[in-house]
């Protein structure tokens, strides 16, 4: 699906990448540089996700920890790190003022399963790695606020809903347009108040 969208819109580029092998993370972002014929990146978006169905307290192992870890936590690390230089690019040259994501942002796709509040709410489903892992990425979205705000880059978490998809099941609230849609209608409206928070796809914070 995404060769045939691309082969309808040249200005779509595919970037081969896993974000569990560093290897690759710097080899996309060399690409991406090269795409850019010396302009900064003005968006990126973390959505690689992994998630055990079967990860309880009394089934999860260390093996299932640290593969989860690896991608939902370990690899949105990574990702900002090897695309900082063009995202600091893009916020260089940029005119506007404040953060946002016509600037330069860093978008990391987290989940109101890795809120710790709200785990009581949600904690039929235990996934444990899965949880683990996102209330992990919330902090990492935090101290990123933190350090790269300086450096005009807006960093947030954005939970997309319980969405209709391999990964969520049929079960879920939601289908992936009407999630997309709001996801999409969020990114706009970010600005330096929300430097650092956990949203939803309709906008809203959801409590850490």
């Amino acid at each position: 699906e995404l060769r045939d969208l691309a082969s309808k819109h040249p200005n779509l580029v595919l970037v081969k990448l896993d974000v569990a092998n560093p290897s690759m993370i710097t080899d996309a972002a060399k690409i991406v540089e090269g795409k850019l014929n010396g302009m900064g990146l003005n968006l990126l978006i973390n959505n690689a996700g992994i998630y055990t169905p079967s990860s309880s307290l009394e089934t999860v192992d260390t093996e299932d920890m640290i593969k989860t870890y690896k991608t939902n936590a370990v690899g949105p690390m990574l990702m900002a790190q090897a695309f900082l230089p063009l995202l600091k690019k893009a916020a260089q040259e940029s005119i506007e003022k404040g953060l946002s994501c016509s600037k330069a942002a860093i978008i990391n796709i987290s989940t109101i399963m890795g809120s710790i509040e709200k785990t009581p709410e949600s904690f039929f489903k235990p996934v444990v790695s899965y949880r683990c892992s996102k209330a992990a990425l919330n902090m990492l979205t935090k101290c990123q606020a933190l350090t790269y705000r300086e450096a005009g880059i807006l960093c947030v978490a954005l939970h997309p809903g319980w969405v209709k998809t391999d990964m969520g099941s049929q079960e879920a609230d939601l289908t992936v347009d009407t999630s997309v849609r709001g996801l999409l209608s969020v990114l706009p409206i970010l600005s330096e108040k929300h430097s650092g928070a956990l949203l939803n796809w309709e906008g809203k914070a959801i409590p850490w």
